[in-house]
């Protein structure tokens, strides 16, 4: 059965990097990204929803026996979003009076969640070009699914490793022996990011219980097909999804909806319950080994009305959505 998510999820990802680039800063000659009070790591949420984005993309999904679940990608390499946007509105207002403006911002703005899983997923900025978004409430979509930002456990050390090539670019080059270049990598590091999943949202975008399902397969596998050689090792190692489900008993059905969509338990204490620590006489990390990760929750410690997935645990043969 497929229907609109009801319940809210708080989630915490662990993935690790081994000389690599995690997320380069633009602006630090593409540096990995640093905290410099602290010197730890940090990821964008921008990159996380990248990886998401792409492994949809790939996989490509049927469209489902649902006519409301559309699997394109609105941002994406390449992609001229007014041009997407603008389509969008043409096809969901086509034959609408001129006058209803309101009605018609409001049509292309579902014709577009329907069609594009990255805005019902994430959310969107609609009001870029055609007149009928501007201005309208309907301009901006806030998707029901949100990251934080990715930081390390532990303070990195980016090296800067230099690199030759034996071709070179230029034919006024033709007669150098060779050419250098630069990389830049983190030797080891463990990151956090937390993701949330809101009901109120995901009613307004149409985000279903299949999106989320694909949505889970695609966390788990974001970096299986993101293979390069600024990235060649990132895993995701944990992803502790704390699914609120409601504490009333069976009868008083509407406040146990009611608790499932709004929550149960506060998030930032559900995810402290999840201890990551080095390992007895590390100082510091290099390798995820050097790591002991442990649950703290149980069935008999955990809040009422919340149920613990540990989704990084589930094997591949439940994944219900393949190329």
């Amino acid at each position: 059965m497929n229907s609109i998510v009801a319940n809210r999820h708080d989630i915490l990802v662990l993935f690790d990097v081994t000389q690599g680039n995690p997320n380069g800063d633009p602006d630090a000659g593409n540096m990995p990204r640093i905290e410099p009070n602290s010197n730890r790591g940090i990821v964008s949420d921008v990159c996380l929803k990248r990886k998401i984005r792409n492994y949809i993309e790939l996989l490509n999904p049927e469209r489902s026996t649902d006519p409301d679940q559309g699997y394109s990608i609105l941002v994406k390499q390449g992609a001229v979003l007014n041009n997407e946007i603008d389509k969008g509105i043409k096809e969901a207002t086509e034959g609408m009076r001129e006058a209803d403006k309101t009605k018609k911002a409001e049509a292309a703005m579902h014709w577009l969640c329907r069609e594009f899983y990255d805005i019902r997923t994430f959310g969107a900025v609609l009001s870029t070009g055609d007149d009928v978004m501007k201005g309208s409430a309907y301009g901006q979509v806030r998707g029901p699914v949100q990251f934080t930002f990715g930081q390390s456990f532990h303070p990195i050390a980016p090296l800067e490793i230099t690199v030759t090539r034996c071709a070179v670019t230029k034919e006024e080059d033709a007669t150098k022996e060779r050419t250098m270049g630069h990389k830049h990598i983190v030797p080891y590091a463990l990151y956090a990011a937390k993701c949330y999943i809101s009901p109120p949202f995901a009613k307004r975008t149409g985000f279903s219980t299949r999106d989320l399902d694909l949505f889970f397969e695609a966390l788990s596998e974001m970096f299986t097909h993101d293979r390069s050689a600024a990235r060649g090792e990132m895993v995701v190692r944990g992803i502790y999804d704390f699914e609120h489900v409601g504490s009333q008993h069976p009868n008083n059905a509407a406040q146990n909806e009611r608790e499932a969509r709004l929550g149960c338990y506060h998030a930032h204490k559900l995810f402290e319950g999840i201890q990551v620590s080095l390992e007895d006489g590390k100082s510091f990390p290099e390798s995820f080994d050097d790591y002991r990760v442990v649950s703290t929750w149980t069935e008999e410690n955990l809040p009422k009305g919340v149920v613990l997935h540990e989704r990084h645990e589930l094997p591949c043969k439940t994944m219900k959505f393949k190329f």
